[in-house]
């Protein structure tokens, strides 16, 4: 008979773990943050600002909100090889919350132009373009060897649990008290969040060769990481050219509340909650569908297709829930299985490398959707932008069945249930 675990052993690492579960915290607060801002103020540009050109000025903000952690990839990497990561992490979030400080007083004082608003969305993502990674590289630092797969699940975590709340708060804090009381809001979460990392020690922190002055080890390059995984750099782009169609919903989603539904922030804060929702139920139940992950990946992004459809030849506000719960399920099955898949197939030492690149991949399509569907929201009406969604999906379907039909003789993939054993669990081997 096994000995009864210790109560202590039972709690979830961010209690029993104090420092990380400050970290964690800081971590919940300023990607609640930005992401109440982001969806705050593309609200407030389609709902409130006016002009003529709400699509391509909503579109444009979300491309330069994206940009920094795209552009900035390489610089932040040498950052936080080079500085003690409790430093980083507390000067990206003080740097955030000092801007928007800066921003809320400029604010009271007299209305925001548009091009102020642009430049604290720039600020704000560039300070978590700094702090989202530098964290993930700090888990081992602040944890037990034991703990670092919970530390790692509570980090990964946190980007939907925070999206959910900051996009559902966002929108219903622009029409209660204005775009101010967002950035106000968003200055105070960050501050809180440097102060909350101050406080803490990095118990096994130690010197990175960047800092020690001793040379990095050389590691391969990312054109020779995906030269040497051609069924998945396939994979890679299907996906890429996927998300210019589902990252679009940012965009289309206040201009279908607006145009549309002709309603207000709360409708845009249920819509934004039932995409998360959906997200998260479809991150716990992706691991279980049946099948290969092309076939299962193919089959969601039809289904997604069909469900971002469905609101522009059947207009109203239920149907256009039910479609993004649905469509975030997709997303977040699709995630899971991927993921999974990638983690068995690319070699352990090339993974830093590979999931930094895909990450870079798949973000670069956020700027060039945000800007094609914003152009296209100041000429054609959102239900016409909810059926390109939904048409854009099709081929690439059909591409990443084809691809996963020619590929699976070649190279096997993992079945459903090793693929969700991998999620869940992150082991590869």
């Amino acid at each position: 008979m096994s000995a009864p675990v210790p109560r202590a052993r039972r709690l979830p690492v961010v209690l029993r773990n104090p420092s990380f579960g400050r970290v964690w915290a800081g971590q919940l607060l300023t990607q609640m943050a930005g992401r109440m801002f982001q969806v705050g103020a593309v609200w407030w540009l389609v709902g409130f600002a006016g002009g003529d050109h709400r699509g391509l000025d909503s579109g444009l903000f979300l491309t330069v909100s994206t940009l920094p952690a795209v552009a900035l990839a390489p610089l932040v990497a040498r950052v936080i090889a080079r500085h003690a990561h409790r430093t980083v992490l507390a000067v990206a979030a003080a740097a955030a919350g000092l801007f928007a400080t800066a921003t809320a007083v400029w604010a009271q004082a007299a209305a925001l132009p548009v091009a102020a608003v642009y430049a604290a969305g720039l600020a704000l993502a560039t300070c978590q373009a700094v702090f989202d990674p530098c964290l993930t590289t700090s888990v081992p630092e602040l944890v037990e060897d034991a703990d670092i797969e919970a530390a790692t699940g509570f980090e990964l975590s946190t980007q939907s649990v925070a999206g959910l709340a900051g996009g559902f708060l966002g929108p219903l804090v622009v029409d209660a008290g204005g775009l101010e009381s967002v950035v106000a809001g968003c200055a105070g979460a960050c501050l809180v969040a440097a102060l909350l990392i101050v406080s803490v020690r990095f118990p096994h922190a130690t010197a990175a060769p960047g800092q020690a002055g001793e040379p990095a080890p050389e590691r391969r390059t990312l054109r020779r990481i995906l030269a040497g995984l051609p069924f998945i750099r396939r994979v890679l782009v299907c996906f890429a050219l996927a998300n210019v169609f589902t990252t679009a919903v940012y965009v289309v989603m206040p201009l279908y509340t607006r145009g549309v539904l002709h309603s207000t922030g709360s409708t845009v804060a249920s819509l934004e909650a039932a995409l998360g929702a959906g997200t998260l139920v479809g991150a716990f139940t992706g691991g279980r569908l049946p099948g290969r992950p092309t076939t299962a990946g193919s089959v969601c992004l039809g289904v997604m297709g069909a469900a971002l459809a469905v609101p522009g030849l059947l207009p109203g506000h239920m149907v256009a829930v039910g479609s993004l719960v649905v469509t975030g399920w997709c997303v977040g099955a699709i995630g899971v299985r991927f993921v999974a898949l990638f983690q068995r197939l690319v070699p352990a030492d090339d993974k830093p490398g590979f999931f930094a690149v895909m990450q870079a991949l798949l973000g670069a399509t956020f700027p060039v959707s945000s800007l094609v569907f914003g152009a296209l929201g100041d000429h054609l009406t959102a239900r016409v932008l909810c059926l390109v969604q939904g048409a854009g999906l099709v081929p690439v379907s059909l591409a990443l069945w084809w691809l996963g039909s020619r590929a699976h003789d070649a190279q096997p993939e993992p079945s459903a249930t090793t693929a969700r054993q991998v999620a869940l669990t992150g082991d590869a081997s």
